[in-house]
C-alpha cells in the first residue's frame, strides 16, 4: 500500500467514526438504548468538521507529500466557506473567519485564549492521514503532525494530542491487527513518543487501566472529550482503539458508549483502527450509510 493509499484509508476511518458518532447526540435514554442494542443509525450519516478538516490534510499530502502550512490553512478556510454548518466550534470558526478576512494565521493561532493558544482536540481529530502517510518513521510523523497542528492549535497540549494520534496511526499502519500487542504496549509506544504534557501523562494512565475496567470507569479516569480538550479526549480515544485494534465495529461501539464528544472520539479511534484492520476490515454497510467523501477531496 502506498503512503497516499494509507492516508485515504485513515480518512475513511476518521469519516466513518465521525459520521457514526455524530448521530448519537440525542436524548440520553434513547442513545443508551441504541448503544445497548447496537442499533445502527439510519442513513445518511453526515460528516462534521472532523472529517472535513481531515480531508484537507489528506489533500495537502496528495499534492505535496508533506504538510504545507499555508496551503493547509487555505484548504481549511475554503471548506469552511463552502459549508459552515458542519459543527465547527466557536473558536475554530472565528479563526477561519479571521484568516479568510486577511489575518495572518500565525497571529490568529497564537492569540487564541488570551495568548495561550488552543489546547482543544481539533488538531488530534484530523491528523490520522499524517500518521498513515509517514508510517514507519516516527520522527517524521511527529514533525509533520506538529506542523499540521500549530496552524490552529499552538498550545503544547493541542500539539501533543496531534502527535500522539499520528504516532498511534503510524504504529497501526505498520503492524496491523495481526501483530500481537497488548493495549498497554501500544499505549506505552505512543506515550514514549508524545511530548511531555498532560495529554502524555493521561495516555500513561490509560496504559495502566486494568483490562477489566468498563467504559464508564475509563471515562471517570480519562475523560471523554466533554471538555473538548486534547487531554480529556485523546487518551480515552486511544484507550478505546487499543482495546479493539482487530475490530472496527467493536472499537466504534465501545468509543461511542463513552458519550462526551462522541463524533470526535470516534473519529480519532476510527482513524487508528482502520489502519490496523485494513480496507477489508471496514464494514461495507457502514460505508454505504456514510455521506460521500468525494465532494471534499477536490476543494
Amino acid at each position: 500500500m502506498t503512503p497516499l493509499e494509507r492516508s485515504l484509508l485513515a480518512l475513511d476511518g476518521v469519516s466513518l467514526g465521525d459520521s457514526f458518532g455524530q448521530t448519537f447526540f440525542d436524548d440520553y435514554s434513547l442513545v443508551a438504548q441504541r448503544i445497548a442494542s447496537r442499533e445502527l443509525p439510519d442513513a445518511p450519516w453526515y460528516l462534521t468538521d472532523d472529517a472535513i478538516m481531515a480531508s484537507a490534510v489528506h489533500s495537502i499530502l496528495a499534492l505535496h507529500g508533506c504538510i504545507n502550512q499555508a496551503e493547509l490553512v487555505s484548504r481549511f478556510v475554503s471548506r469552511y466557506e463552502l459549508d459552515r454548518t458542519r459543527g465547527y466550534g466557536a473558536t475554530m470558526a472565528r479563526m477561519l473567519r479571521l484568516v479568510a478576512g486577511g489575518a495572518d494565521w500565525r497571529a490568529v493561532a497564537e492569540g487564541a485564549f488570551d495568548g495561550m493558544g488552543s489546547f482543544g482536540n481539533g488538531a488530534a481529530m484530523r491528523v490520522a492521514p499524517v500518521g498513515a502517510y509517514f508510517a514507519g518513521d516516527d520522527k517524521k510523523i511527529a514533525e509533520q503532525a506538529c506542523l499540521s497542528a500549530e496552524i490552529t492549535h499552538s498550545h503544547e497540549e493541542g500539539i501533543a494530542g496531534a502527535i500522539a494520534v499520528a504516532i498511534a496511526c503510524g504504529w497501526a499502519a505498520v503492524h496491523g491487527s495481526a501483530t500481537p500487542a497488548s493495549p498497554e504496549a501500544f499505549l506505552l509506544h505512543v506515550a514514549e513518543r508524545t511530548p511531555p504534557s498532560i495529554t502524555r501523562n493521561q495516555i500513561l494512565r490509560a496504559a495502566e487501566l486494568p483490562k477489566s475496567y468498563d467504559v464508564r470507569t475509563a471515562v471517570a479516569v480519562l475523560g471523554n472529550g466533554a471538555q473538548l480538550s486534547s487531554q480529556d479526549t485523546v487518551p480515552f480515544s486511544l484507550w478505546c482503539a487499543a482495546r479493539h485494534l482487530d475490530c472496527f465495529t467493536d472499537a466504534m461501539w465501545t468509543t461511542v458508549s463513552g458519550l462526551g464528544d462522541r463524533d470526535t472520539t470516534c473519529a480519532i479511534a476510527g482513524g487508528v483502527v482502520s489502519l490496523a484492520v485494513g480496507a477489508n476490515g471496514l464494514p461495507l454497510e457502514w460505508l454505504s450509510r456514510r455521506e460521500s467523501l468525494a465532494p471534499w477531496l477536490d476543494n
